[in-house]
């Protein structure tokens, strides 16, 4: 890419790190869902008046992806950054989202991959197991669990997102930010007792946390996502985001006191080069594709 987008794609990715420091302060003094439920409420407050209509057909599938991304597997992913002590494990287990959807569109759209993308995705998935075995994870596998749980509703949401058709990606956070607000408030209200009175007393790390994610990880980070890939190939973006759980790492050490172990550096190795070999080989294949010059 021009030096301008990998100046880009590198903003993204400190963008979306530090999404990871400025949640978990918040998610000190507010429950998980009621902080997912206010950050998809001033996300589509802020974009309801620049979406567009979605076209026919398409309503069925906006509800169960806004169901999946914004519910399960935000809700879920908080509620693991808040069972967390650390900010490096949760940052690198996101990233198993990524085999995830490779088996998923596997089994589900029977798409096929070589021995070297199953290679990839048994690599990731062993380094999953190695990093828990990490003390640190060890003491808290609830987080574990439930950030698995968020990374596969992200999968399963990435599949059916494939076919949603007429939608920039404003309209598909917007929308998506209107189906999840009142599911996370229902769920806050039964599960969360306590919480929205909480709202009156809180400090001000907790409405910086929901600001930094509507707007910075949000508006900003997808934002300028969305222009690189309308400029370059996706299969030569994605490479670049693996920088995020690095960098979320480094976060963790030096704002969050993390003291990742040598199992949990061994895990993260080896979930980071599965992502990275699927992600090279996904631009392997673009690559070999005619482009429509070839075909005049």
């Amino acid at each position: 890419m021009p030096g301008r987008d990998i100046a880009l794609v590198l903003l993204i990715c400190v963008a979306w790190a530090f999404n990871f420091l400025t949640s978990a302060t918040a998610l000190k003094e507010v429950p998980p869902f009621l902080f997912t439920a206010l950050r998809f409420g001033l996300l589509g407050i802020l974009l309801v008046p620049f979406m567009k209509k979605p076209p026919p057909g398409q309503w069925g599938r906006i509800i169960f992806c806004g169901l999946f991304v914004g519910v399960l597997h935000f809700g879920l992913s908080f509620w693991a950054l808040q069972e967390s002590s650390d900010l490096s494990s949760p940052a690198v287990v996101m990233q198993s989202y990524v085999p995830m959807t490779a088996v998923l569109a596997w089994v589900m759209l029977g798409e096929k991959f070589g021995w070297r993308t199953g290679l990839a995705i048994a690599i990731s998935f062993a380094g999953i197991i190695v990093l828990g075995f990490d003390p640190t994870v060890m003491r808290q596998p609830k987080a574990l669990t439930l950030m698995l749980l968020s990374a596969l509703a992200l999968a399963i949401a990435t599949i059916y997102m494939k076919k949603l058709k007429g939608l920039s990606v404003f309209d598909q956070q917007g929308y998506f930010a209107l189906v999840a607000v009142l599911p996370l408030v229902i769920i806050s209200w039964i599960f969360e007792p306590g919480g929205f009175k909480s709202l009156g007393y809180v400090s001000y790390h907790v409405w910086v946390g929901v600001f930094y994610a509507a707007m910075i990880s949000s508006l900003l980070g997808h934002g300028l996502y969305f222009q690189l890939l309308q400029r370059n190939p996706i299969a030569q973006v994605t490479p670049w985001l693996l920088l995020t759980p690095v960098m979320g790492i480094a976060i963790g050490i030096f704002f969050w006191g993390d003291r990742p172990g040598v199992k949990l550096y061994i895990g993260a190795a080896m979930i980071l080069s599965g992502v990275l070999m699927i992600a090279l080989r996904q631009l392997s294949k673009s690559r070999l594709q005619p482009s429509p010059t070839d075909e005049l």
